[in-house]
């Protein structure tokens, strides 16, 4: 197993298999600029390209770590990210003197993450969220329409989704406002207006698009996965009450657009290889152009976490798998495409809720309280049914190899109270 020659703990979820991207600034001072963490600290890209250390690479002389964003990196492609890789690993690995044996420039190189701020990882154009998870989509199903009419005639047949707001697209750790919007209980002749009363949580993961496609151009199914650059945790905070009531006919709206929360750190796609699974049967057998071979699932254990004002510590209030999902990532950017929609570098699509079989496996409080009748107890003897003002809600996950971890980090948010 190859190992670097910076310590890293087996729990860590930055190891040298992993190498994720991010765009930092060192809280000393200086632009934001992309970095790849390595176990509790950050190297610093720009800095390795100014010493001429990826001149051998489709990178060199484009200044593309030099950026705020990652963008410019994602555009150049699959083969120009595998180069760069494979040079942050040679550089970082145990018996590669280049870092290891010059103190000063390994000092200047590596920075700890605590003293990093961290930015968005790219200027979002577009954001797509879709609806993969065949139990959420069920589960969802039932609570509205009951058993007999729980999938919609077209769910089995297309990955259904819709364009969320990339404005309100935020990092980890910035708290969210509880929306306001009009709401109709179901005892009301009409509707009311004030804060959102049943503000919930969805456990996602996204992936951030590479080159892309040209207008009126389909990117096929079996070339998809090229144009994705990485992965990040979402929560796609919503506020059901709000969506209940608006959306018929068109779908969601005030009750997704006011934020989108994700992780700091792009795992690359390659850095999930080794974990790859095979997804759910399809039935019945998409039309052609989403026809799949082989594993387009990955192993990603996923957790979700609560903490209120008042609780001492965090409660683990789900657990799931990406690989749950019903319809790949490869799937999803195909039918995304097909029309001839063009994706560009820097889009994020995200998978919608990650739910299971299980009730522990259920990504959102909607399903885990199915839909407020049955409260979940958390720690101090707090129980819950919708988030409630001051509550963090985090989501990690890690794909589990032998002796490391590909790790994601965490995906943080506090709720804040309704303005006015």
């Amino acid at each position: 197993m190859i190992r670097s020659f910076i310590e890293v703990g087996s729990e860590s979820h930055f190891p040298i298999q992993n190498l994720p991207y991010g765009v930092f600034r060192p809280r000393s001072g200086g632009a934001p600029r992309i970095g790849v963490a390595i176990g509790d600290y950050i190297l610093d890209l720009a800095l390795l390209d100014d010493a001429g250390h990826f001149n051998m690479t489709g990178a060199a002389g484009t200044g593309v770590f030099n950026q705020p964003s990652l963008n410019a990196f994602m555009a150049l492609g699959k083969k120009v990210w595998q180069e760069v890789r494979a040079q942050i690993q040679r550089l970082l690995s145990e018996d590669e003197p280049t870092l290891r044996d010059n103190a000063s420039l390994r000092n200047a190189a590596l920075l700890e993450q605590q003293d990093a701020e961290m930015f968005l990882p790219a200027q979002i154009g577009d954001y797509t969220d879709f609806y993969a998870s065949k139990e959420h989509a069920t589960n969802v199903g039932i609570m509205f329409r009951g058993k007999e009419n729980a999938l919609m005639p077209n769910w089995t047949h297309l990955p259904v989704g819709y364009h969320g707001r990339a404005s309100s697209v935020v990092l980890s750790g910035t708290d969210v406002r509880r929306p306001q919007g009009q709401m109709k209980p179901p005892n009301a002749e009409a509707p009311l207006f004030g804060p959102c009363r049943q503000l919930d949580f969805e456990l996602e993961l996204g992936w951030f698009i590479g080159p892309g496609n040209k207008l009126g151009q389909q990117i096929p199914v079996e070339n998809a996965e090229e144009h994705i650059f990485g992965l990040v945790l979402v929560n796609d905070w919503s506020a059901r009450d709000i969506q209940a009531w608006e959306y018929q006919p068109l779908g969601p709206f005030l009750g997704k657009n006011f934020a989108t929360s994700i992780s700091p750190w792009v795992i690359p796609l390659e850095a999930l290889e080794p974990f790859r699974a095979a997804g759910p049967k399809q039935d019945p057998e998409p039309l052609p152009y989403l026809q799949t071979a082989g594993e387009r699932a990955f192993d990603i254990h996923l957790e979700v976490y609560l903490q209120g004002e008042e609780m001492n510590k965090r409660h683990c209030i789900a657990t799931s798998n990406f690989r749950y999902l019903y319809w790949s990532m490869a799937q999803q950017i195909a039918h995304h495409t097909v029309g001839g929609c063009n994706l560009r570098p820097g889009d994020l699509l995200a998978s919608g809720t990650i739910s299971g079989p299980e009730k522990e496996t259920r990504g959102s409080l909607l399903e885990l309280t199915w839909r407020g009748t049955e409260p979940i107890s958390l720690n101090d003897g707090e129980q819950r049914v919708w988030l409630e003002d001051g509550d963090e809600l985090t989501i990690t996950g890690w794909c589990q190899g032998d002796g490391y971890r590909i790790g994601f980090g965490e995906v943080t948010g506090r709720v804040l109270p309704a303005l006015g």
